[in-house]
C-alpha cells in the first residue's frame, strides 16, 4: 500500500475497527540555520489496537520524528493525529504511552528495581511491589533487582528501560531504535524476547532501519522515504507467529526483506 490508500493493507474495507492510532496529513518542519527544512510531508497512517508496525527507512528520513509526534514529545507543524478518536494530549495525560528510547536513559544512583520502578514513583498510580517484580521476572531480569546501571551489559540496561516503559500499562508502546547500539547477537535475542512479552498485547510503534529486524518483528512494515519523509509503501508481513529461526531462514522472509529493500532503494519490487 502507498500512502493515500485506505484502508490500510490487510483490511477488508469494513470489518476492521477504527485505528488506534490516526496520523492525517502530517507535516513538520523545523527551523534551523540554514533556513526551514521539511521533515515530515504530508504523511498519514493508521496503526490498529495490538499491532506491531515498524517505521523503516534510511537515515533523517522523519521516523523519529513521526514516532515523536505520535507521542506528543514533538508538535506537528500541520495535520493531525489521535489516539482512540482522542488528542495526543489527553492520550499522555492519561498515560497511555510508553517510551524506550536508543539509549536506555538510566538513573546510574538508582538500582534496577529503583529505574524500572521510576514512572510509578512519580505517578503513585500503583504499588510498585505488587509490579516490579513480576515486570523484572518478564524482561529476564530477575534476581538483578539491587544491581546498578554499570553493573549491566547493554542488553541488560535496555531490559530496564522495557520494564520502566511497561510499568503503567501503556496501550501504545513507542520505540525508536532501542536495540541499534547492541551487537548483532544480542540485538537478535532482544528482539526474540521484545516479540514474547509483546505477544499481541498492545500496540507497538518500532522505528528502524535494519530490514531483518523490520520483517523478523512486524505486522506491518511502513517505509518512509529521505527527506522530506514520506511514505512509500505499507506492507503486511504475512509470516507465521511465533517468529523463530526457521522463520528467518525462510524464502518469505528473504522475499519480504528484498521487497522492502527495493522499496527504500527506489525501484519499483
Amino acid at each position: 500500500m502507498v500512502q493515500g490508500e485506505y484502508p490500510p493493507s490487510g483490511s477488508d474495507g469494513g470489518a476492521q475497527a477504527p485505528a488506534r492510532v490516526q496520523v492525517r496529513g502530517l507535516t513538520k518542519r523545523f527551523q534551523t540555520a540554514d533556513g526551514p527544512m521539511t521533515a515530515l510531508d504530508n504523511v498519514s497512517v493508521d496503526i490498529h489496537a495490538n499491532e506491531f508496525v515498524s517505521l523503516l527507512g534510511p537515515s533523517g528520513c522523519g521516523k523519529t520524528t513521526l514516532l515523536r509526534v505520535i507521542g506528543g514529545l514533538d508538535i506537528a507543524t500541520g495535520g493531525v493525529v489521535t489516539i482512540d478518536g482522542d488528542s495526543v494530549e489527553a492520550a499522555r495525560r492519561a498515560r497511555r504511552f510508553g517510551v524506550v528510547f536508543q539509549d536506555a536513559t538510566l538513573l546510574p544512583w538508582r538500582s534496577v528495581a529503583d529505574n524500572a520502578s521510576l514512572l510509578l514513583d512519580v505517578t503513585k498510580q500503583r504499588d510498585r511491589r505488587d509490579v516490579v517484580g513480576p515486570l523484572l521476572k518478564t524482561v529476564g531480569l530477575e534476581g538483578f533487582e539491587r544491581h546498578y546501571p554499570a553493573q549491566l551489559s547493554g542488553g541488560m540496561r535496555q531490559r530496564v528501560a522495557l520494564a520502566r516503559a511497561l510499568a503503567l500499562s501503556p496501550d501504545i508502546l513507542l520505540m525508536d531504535e532501542p536495540f541499534a547500539a547492541l551487537d548483532a547477537l544480542t540485538r537478535e535475542r532482544m528482539g526474540e524476547e521484545l516479540l514474547r512479552i509483546w505477544d499481541g498485547s498492545r500496540s507497538v510503534v518500532f522505528v528502524t532501519h535494519a530490514i531483518a529486524e523490520a520483517v523478523m518483528l512486524s505486522d506491518r512494515v511502513v517505509v518512509m522515504s529521505p527527506r522530506p519523509g514520506r511514505i512509500v509503501a505499507d506492507v503486511t508481513i504475512d509470516l507465521p507467529r511465533p517468529r523463530d529461526r526457521a522463520v528467518r531462514e525462510s524464502d518469505g522472509f528473504r522475499d519480504y526483506e528484498s521487497m522492502l529493500r527495493s522499496y527504500i532503494e527506489g525501484v519499483p519490487a
